[in-house]
């Protein structure tokens, strides 16, 4: 009888040892990042870090809950700097705002039917999988409709990873266009002990709530919408200690980098090319978007380049938050794109797949 393969890599180690290694090389690579001036280091060194503990073999996966708490905190820390004025901003343009959001849904949609249309996936898994944002929406509806979830996890954490990749580099070599240095990075800021236990309970009672009514993105977007408005009214005051976001960016980090692995990649290695060069037409076109909005808007470039990025609204934020942009403009185009694709992604992903010549699943 033939003894089944033994484990290589990471997967040797015990799963304790594995954690140990991870946090270890992830503070260590944030700390260079960070040293060498590029903006949201905490989440950008913990992702790379995980990508390349998943292509080693590792096994772990921070728990579900784990990821909930981090998507909360990064929610609350978006709150607290909303203000009245970015409902104003979005009224004063929203016809250029639906506008950019049409265009960047409409581009990863035709992105999709075309890698479908050249037989490289199946039409529902590439129409799902190029959707830009709600990638967890889409992840789920995808697997509802039939399509490979594996897949289209794979090219949604992707194009996350680019994306966020990206937009990190840009705010990061914008300090030597505009002169401006993004604002210190200090780890043990104080907050108020009152203020932060009301900012706890804020962010716990509306998190519960986004997941009991089934919100898309529901742990990110109920605290910021809700905790918006009460930090935008004045009703409360909405601060988070930087250490304790800094674990909340570090479980996003780990999450999206430890979805790649081997298998995956060996599953996905037909698509890997197309898929890129996908997300490469998608970055560019949001570029373009973006000279547009500061042309017309007169909106900061790099507040200009953020708010137009087609996803993850998550890690998009931190970036915003850790540069010297309009965090609250960023975060109003964000939002606006995530709710529009949330509401006409699946209906668009089913219409665009049914045009499709059905097919088998290419050899992957």
């Amino acid at each position: 009888m033939t003894r089944p393969p033994e484990p290589g890599g990471l997967a040797r180690l015990a799963k304790p040892l594995q954690w140990l290694l991870l946090i270890g090389t992830s503070v260590i690579l944030a700390a260079l990042l960070d040293w060498s001036g590029l903006p949201a280091a905490l989440l950008m060194g913990p992702m790379l870090t995980a990508i390349g503990f998943g292509l080693s073999g590792a096994t772990i996966r921070p728990p579900k809950s784990t990821v909930i708490v981090s998507q909360a905190l990064i929610g609350t820390m978006i709150a607290g700097v909303i203000t009245g004025n970015i409902l104003l901003t979005f009224l004063g343009n929203w016809p250029l705002f639906l506008g950019i959001i049409v265009a960047v849904i409409a581009m990863s949609t035709l992105s999709g039917w075309a890698i479908s249309r050249l037989n490289i996936l199946p039409g529902t898994t590439a129409i799902w999988g190029c959707s830009a944002g709600a990638a967890g929406t889409m992840m789920i509806m995808a697997e509802a409709y039939g399509a490979d979830a594996r897949l289209v996890a794979f090219m949604q954490y992707l194009r996350v990873l680019f994306v966020a990749g990206c937009a990190a580099l840009v705010a990061h070599y914008w300090v030597g266009v505009s002169g401006r240095e993004p604002p210190p990075l200090d780890l043990f800021n104080a907050v108020d002990p009152r203020v932060l236990a009301q900012t706890l309970a804020m962010a716990a009672a509306t998190t519960a709530l986004g997941i009991a009514l089934k919100l898309p993105a529901g742990g990110v977007m109920a605290p910021f919408i809700i905790g918006g408005i009460l930090n935008a009214t004045g009703v409360m005051t909405i601060a988070l200690p930087n250490w304790l976001l800094a674990m909340g960016y570090a479980l996003l980090g780990w999450n999206i980098g430890l979805g790649f692995n081997r298998a995956i990649i060996a599953h996905a290695r037909r698509a890997l090319l197309p898929t890129i060069l996908s997300i490469v037409v998608l970055i560019s076109l949001s570029g373009l978007l973006a000279a547009l909005l500061a042309t017309v808007a007169g909106i900061d470039p790099l507040t200009a380049y953020l708010a137009t990025s087609p996803g993850g609204m998550d890690s998009i934020a931190i970036i915003a938050a850790s540069s010297d942009v309009d965090v609250p403009f960023v975060m109003a185009l964000q939002t606006a794109r995530l709710i529009l694709v949330t509401l006409i992604g699946p209906a668009l992903a089913r219409m665009m797949a049914g045009r499709t010549q059905p097919s088998d699943a290419p050899g992957l």
